[in-house]
């Protein structure tokens, strides 16, 4: 019996991800690639949304897997591009990454393994599995954008705007310094109306993340117990507290156990929005800006909307 022929696979590589790890990596691709007699070929972005475009060109010229290269912000622009190919009616592909970022957060959720040689490994071997993704509009995105881990809104969007400023730190370390600094500059939480499916919950709010995955900022276990195929998203819901006390719950996000304290609210829902009664609303989706002063963000879960890429069986899941 002759074995099944590898897929098509288009790699897009971001060269800046990881201070350079994306470009570093194309020769180990190209090696590891021609070793396994793979069919591929690789592509390099030149700009912000490039990755987007290159994975909507990818599907409509008959790719079968498209993969990025890079951190969070290229398997966002991947998830987009295939989800806006699929809207178009140009076909699909299966979402496949090499994670070599600085957080590598939809990495972890959605059970990649983090570096090269088992990111290939999983490229070419791994389960197909379909997964949820969410779509948010609002903000500098009123047509909408899709999202794969999350959506933050708040003190931990103006964390990820803090830590993107950062040229000496990098990693899960930008990310606790970038949020010792926010303490300082983000204090007065906007009061908001959070309407989730057919409920209501109004209140001054330091943070809200609405999460497909499970982590963010690098460490941050925003929900824990998240699933990203259960056609739910999960809501943690951060009261106004003082700045003592968000020094006292980061150890918690930390940790995972956040839902202990009582200034936190978990909440589960299929659609949300949120509405800035006082204040504005900061807020990113999957570490990429969605805006830094919204009045209003409309997020949906689309289930089992994107195949993907992910760990052997035997290996993760």
């Amino acid at each position: 019996m002759n074995p099944s022929p590898t897929p098509r696979i288009k790699l897009i590589v971001n060269p800046i991800s990881g201070r350079g790890a994306g470009s570093a990596a194309i020769p180990y691709i190209q090696a590891y690639m021609n070793k396994q007699a793979a069919s591929y070929d690789i592509a390099v972005t030149e700009r912000p949304w490039h990755a987007a475009e290159l994975a909507q060109k990818a599907v409509q010229d008959g790719y079968e897997v498209v993969a990025g290269v890079g951190g969070d912000g290229t398997a966002n622009e991947i998830l987009n591009g295939l989800a806006m190919a699929q809207a178009a009616g140009l076909g699909s592909a299966a979402m496949s990454m090499l994670a070599v970022g600085r957080g590598n957060d939809f990495a972890f959720g959605m059970h990649i393994p983090v570096g090269l040689e088992a990111g290939c490994h999983s490229m070419l071997h791994g389960q197909r599995v379909k997964i949820d993704i969410g779509r948010v509009s609002g903000g500098d995105y009123p047509g909408g954008r899709f999202f794969g881990n999350g959506v933050g809104i708040g003190f931990d969007a103006v964390v990820g705007f803090e830590a993107l400023k950062m040229t000496r730190l990098t990693g899960f370390l930008s990310y606790i310094v970038a949020a010792l600094k926010t303490i300082t500059l983000y204090y007065q939480a906007p009061k908001v109306r959070i309407d989730y499916d057919q409920q209501t919950l109004t209140t001054n709010t330091l943070m809200v993340s609405i999460m497909n995955g499970r982590r963010m900022g690098g460490g941050f276990m925003m929900a824990p117990n998240s699933s990203n195929c259960d056609g739910l998203l999960d809501l943690c819901v951060a009261g106004q507290v003082s700045r003592g006390r968000i020094l006292t719950l980061i150890p918690h996000f930390l940790k995972g156990t956040q839902a202990t304290q009582k200034e936190i609210t978990i909440l589960r829902a299929k659609q949300v929005q949120v509405t800035a009664l006082q204040g504005d609303l900061p807020a990113h989706a999957d570490g990429e800006t969605l805006c830094t002063h919204g009045e209003q963000l409309t997020i949906e879960l689309l289930p089992a909307h994107l195949d993907l890429i992910c760990q052997p069986e035997a290996e993760g899941l």
